[in-house]
Order: structure tokens, then C-alpha cells, then sequence
């Protein structure tokens, strides 16, 4: 069901929209989690460890299909909530078209460069082939992870967060048990952790193109829709390739991050494997949320409503907020019993690697939280110079810091420090030009 975002209470607004969007990303981290678990419980340690070790370079991709998200999501949010329904339409179709020529690019690169980039991140050789064979498997599910990005983001832009949270819980569900299924019974082994990823996100992804498809069809327009646009792929470009590039430097952050790692041996890059699998699950919840609130500034500031999107910046931070309260505690406090999950053995260094990481973090979610609600808005109107300025200063320290401070005293310890601290600069950076916005500069009456 569309949703006019533009009109009742900021913060039972952004309550209604945003809640299904968390449901959604809760399941959609289920098929990584779920690679890991079943790869760590009944393959063994190294099969966790090549499954994570792969999971960095495959953000890349991710970093791609989320621009296109973000792209095509803001652009036909400001249409909406314009009530421009045929240029909203023919922005679906322009996102889709060249969303499919830049995936197909991406599907070759992937194809034939998957083992020179597990060199350059110094993979063990132990974990060679079984992270060769999972990125070879997830290239071909490549489509499936664009296409369903973009059905994600349509719905977003119509106020719909519902729809794809009913895919999600169906689809990862499903996930698991096929993981298993493969794995146990099959004895597939790391192929079939990768083929269960494939076949249940295909299926997700072709019943949430069809859904769209019918939807856009419901929504009538005067004149006959054309399916490109020169000037609308310009708009959409304008956001996605700056989200793209965000997302991109920030996994290649991580990479050069997870080389540092991987010099510390198998042990140590199990545990993070894992950890990083529950950090993520609280980033990628975050900015699922802060997505809403970009799709929610967008719509409002397409029907000129600019005192809502001050109050949709608080509504956000105390939704963002509520979510960091028992996250945080659950992983300070229990971070240890959670990693049992991935792994075999509740002692050794593969879980003292990950409980540290997550103890280290745990704290700084709310900081965190703050800058990703700061970005939202900032994306939602288009001010994309500044939000890259700020994820980049973020990056750029963990990266050099992470690199200085494994080889102190500190040892692999070190590297988990230069989260907060890139994280607390960030923030400040971000919160200092939400404050600049010409949404504060304006009377709260206008």
C-alpha cells in the first residue's frame, strides 16, 4: 500500500513507515548470518573463515546495488510527494535499465577478477578455494541482489515498507533451512551455503519485481509513460554514484582493514568473521532506518513541508536510539554466547577476537546512530557533497588507524579501537552540517 508521508504526526510517521523497514533488514541479514552459522557449525573454522573473508570483497557489489537503491529511492520519493506520477514512473523504469547495464558490468568484473582481489587482501592459502568458490556462486546471484535493491527502493519512495518485509521473512526463512538442507544432508559444503543464498534470494527478488511491476500499473497517468530519461537518469546519478562511491571506499576501507586482520591468522579472522556479522547486523539496521528518513526528507521536501523535516530529524534519533539501548547491552553483555553460535567451541582465540571486538563497539552505537540520521537527511535533499565528506573523514581514520595501531601492544585488539574513534569524529561532522541545512534556516511556521 502507497503511503503519503508528507501529511499526519513526524514521529507516528516515521514509527509506521520505519518499523517494517527494520523487520525487513533483521531478515535480509539472515542470509549472511545464516551463511555463517550453518559454515561455522557444520563445516568447521575455517569454512566461517572463508565465508567472512569473502563477505568484505562482496560489499563491493553491495556498495553498487545500494546506490542504485538510494538513487532511484530519492529521486522517486521527491515524485510522489510532488504528485509527478508520470515522471515518478518513467524514474522506475530509467532505474532499472541502467541498473541492469551496470550489474552485467559488475557480473564480469566479478567473474574474472574474484581471485586477484582475495590475493591482494593477503587470503590464507587454506581459505583460497572455498572463498573462490562462494564469490564464484554469489557473482551469478548478482542480478537478483540489483533488481531486489531497486524493488526495495521503490516501495520506500511510495511509503510501502510492508511489502518487502513480507518477502524478506519468507525468503530468509527459507534460507536457513535450505543452508542446512545443503549442507547436512547434500554435503555440498561451502558451494551449498552459497547455492541456498542464490536460489532463495532469486525467488524474493522475482515475486518483488512482479509486485512493483502491478503497482505502478494501479497509478494512473494522462499520458503515455516512457520508459528512459536523459534527465531523470541525471537526478538519480546525482545521488546513487555518490552513495556508490560512499559504500564502495567504505568496503574497500574494509578490505584493507580485513588484510590487516588476516596477518593475524585463521583465528583471529574467525572471530571477526563473526563478530562483524553482529556488528553489521546493527549498522545495516541503522541505515535501513535512516533510509526511511531519507525517503520520508525527500517527500517532504518535493511538497515544499520543511519545518517536518527538522521534526522528522528528532523522531528519528529517538527511534535510532531505542533500537541502540538493548543491541548494545545484548552485545557488551553477551557478545560471547551469541559468537557460540557461529562457532563449535565456547573458548579459544576465534571467540576472545570476536567478544573483544564487540565490547570495544558496543558503546558507540549511539554515536554512530546519530551520524547515520544526520546522513539521511542530508541524502534526502540531495546535499551529497557533504555526507561523503563526513562517511570519507570516518573511513579514512579506522583505515589509518586500524593499520598504526595493530602494531602496537595492542595487537589485533588495536584495530577494533579505530571504530569509536572514527565513528565519534564523524558524527560531529555530520550533526554540524544537518545544522547548516537551510531546513534550520527556515521559521518553524513556513
Amino acid at each position: 500500500m502507497n503511503k503519503d508521508l508528507t501529511v499526519g504526526k513526524p514521529e507516528q510517521v516515521l514509527w509506521q513507515f520505519c518499523l517494517p523497514l527494520f523487520g525487513s533488514v533483521i531478515f535480509q541479514q539472515l542470509y549472511n548470518i545464516a551463511d555463517s552459522l550453518v559454515a561455522g557449525k557444520f563445516i568447521g573454522e575455517n569454512a566461517l573463515a572463508a565465508v567472512g573473508n569473502s563477505y568484505e570483497i562482496t560489499l563491493i557489489f553491495i556498495a553498487f546495488a545500494f546506490g542504485c537503491n538510494i538513487g532511484c529511492s530519492v529521486v522517486t520519493s521527491r515524485l510522489f510527494g510532488a504528485k509527478d506520477y508520470g515522471q515518478m514512473k518513467t524514474a522506475v523504469y530509467t532505474s532499472m535499465i541502467s541498473s541492469a547495464i551496470l550489474c552485467a558490468l559488475l557480473m564480469l568484473f566479478g567473474f574474472l577478477g574474484s581471485r586477484k582481489l582475495l590475493s591482494l587482501i593477503h587470503t590464507p592459502s587454506e581459505l583460497m578455494n572455498d572463498s573462490a568458490l562462494y564469490l564464484d556462486i554469489y557473482m551469478l546471484g548478482l542480478p537478483f541482489m540489483f533488481f531486489y535493491n531497486i524493488a526495495n527502493g521503490i516501495f520506500s519512495a511510495l511509503g510501502d515498507s510492508r511489502t518487502p518485509f513480507i518477502f524478506l521473512a519468507a525468503s530468509s526463512t527459507s534460507n536457513i533451512l535450505v543452508d542446512i538442507l545443503f549442507v547436512t544432508q547434500f554435503h555440498m559444503g561451502i558451494s551449498g551455503v552459497a547455492w541456498a543464498t542464490f536460489l532463495c534470494q532469486g525467488v524474493s527478488c522475482v515475486l518483488a519485481i512482479f509486485v512493483v511491476l502491478r503497482r505502478l500499473r494501479q497509478i494512473h497517468v494522462n499520458k503515455r509513460t516512457a520508459l528512459f530519461s536523459w534527465r531523470l537518469f541525471r537526478q538519480i546519478a546525482a545521488v546513487a554514484i555518490p552513495s556508490t562511491l560512499q559504500q564502495s571506499f567504505v568496503s574497500v576501507g574494509n578490505i584493507i582493514i580485513q588484510s590487516t586482520i588476516n596477518g593475524f591468522g585463521a583465528s583471529v579472522i574467525a572471530g571477526y568473521a563473526a563478530a562483524v556479522k553482529l556488528n553489521n547486523l546493527v549498522i545495516t539496521s541503522l541505515t535501513t532506518l535512516a533510509n526511511g528518513i531519507s525517503n520520508y526528507t525527500a517527500q517532504n521536501i518535493g511538497a515544499g513541508k520543511l519545518p517536518r523535516v527538522r521534526d522528522g530529524f528528532r523522531a528519528g534519533i529517538r527511534l535510532v536510539w531505542m533500537l541502540c539501548v538493548p543491541l548494545a547491552l545484548l552485545y557488551f553483555l553477551a557478545g560471547r554466547q551469541l559468537l557460540f553460535l557461529f562457532m563449535d567451541s565456547a573458548v579459544g582465540s576465534a571467540i576472545d577476537t570476536g567478544t573483544i571486538h564487540l565490547r570495544i563497539l558496543a558503546p558507540f552505537y549511539f554515536v554512530v546512530a546519530s551520524k547515520l540520521v544526520s546522513d539521511a537527511i542530508l541524502r534526502g535533499a540531495g546535499m551529497m557533497n557533504p555526507f561523503m565528506f563526513s562517511t570519507f573523514t570516518d573511513l579514512i581514520l579506522r583505515v589509518v588507524l586500524s593499520t598504526i595501531l595493530s602494531k602496537t601492544a595492542l595487537g589485533s585488539t588495536g584495530i577494533w579501537c579505530a571504530w569509536p574513534i572514527g565513528w565519534s569524529i564523524a558524527t560531529l561532522i555530520s550533526l554540524c552540517f544537518y545544522r547548516r541545512g537551510y531546513w534550520c534556516q527556515t521559521n518553524a511556521d513556513s
